[in-house]
């Protein structure tokens, strides 16, 4: 488990270990009045997000890294992989109407459109779906490919790419979701076709911070 905020006692160990660097658990417990069993918790806490040094034989040092500096680099130590959600795909002949329906029945904001094959051809997002509706076209007859944004212009992302990367282009390229893809390159072909392993979403990223603040 990672603890994001400190409490007091900990608060109050950083001080002493500024102010008295290097210093031994043992000199920390008799500043405190505490056993060092009663202080070992809370020297891991410190050691493990990084706020403490502990050198054998010498003592604690303070590492100048702020419970921000932590934060900051867990963000980008998390994969993609280990956030991603089961993406909502449709395929490119799929009407705009059924493309609604699947929208709204499975609370998403993006659909991923497959060509024949099952490989990545398109996104359409809620945006798409609704200029279309409220215009002249029969949205029982046109199909989901006629409207979706096509390869290569989809932005994506990798299983291996970090949270802080997918973040940084859901915020640049203004979406809400991002398919998470693994390139596949067939013998003869001369592009690589993408098969879709996941999405990842502002909401994905919106609950790590929720799950962080919740330590």
């Amino acid at each position: 488990m990672i603890y994001i905020e400190l409490t007091a006692r900990q608060e109050e160990i950083i001080e002493i270990v500024k102010e008295n660097e290097p210093i031994t658990s043992e000199q920390i417990a008799d500043k405190l009045n505490l056993s060092r069993a009663a202080l070992r918790p809370d020297l891991a806490i410190l050691t493990m997000a990084g706020i403490l040094e502990a050198r054998p034989r010498v003592g604690y040092f303070y590492s100048g890294k702020s419970v921000m500096n932590f934060i900051s680099e867990y963000i980008k130590k998390i994969k993609v992989k280990d956030v991603k959600r089961v993406p909502v795909v449709v395929q490119e002949n799929t009407s705009v109407y059924d493309a609604i329906v699947t929208l709204f029945l499975e609370d998403t904001g993006t659909l991923f459109v497959m060509d024949e094959e099952g490989y990545l051809a398109g996104v359409v997002s809620r945006k798409d779906l609704l200029k279309i509706a409220i215009g002249n076209m029969d949205i029982h007859k046109v199909p989901v490919g006629i409207i979706m944004t096509r390869m290569p212009n989809i932005i994506t992302v990798g299983p291996e790419d970090t949270v802080y990367q997918a973040a940084k282009k859901i915020v640049e390229h203004e979406v809400d979701a991002l398919p998470v893809i693994i390139p596949v390159k067939k013998e003869g072909d001369t592009t690589s076709k993408y098969k879709i392993v996941g999405k990842i979403t502002k909401t994905n990223i919106t609950k790590i911070f929720v799950e962080l603040g919740n330590y």
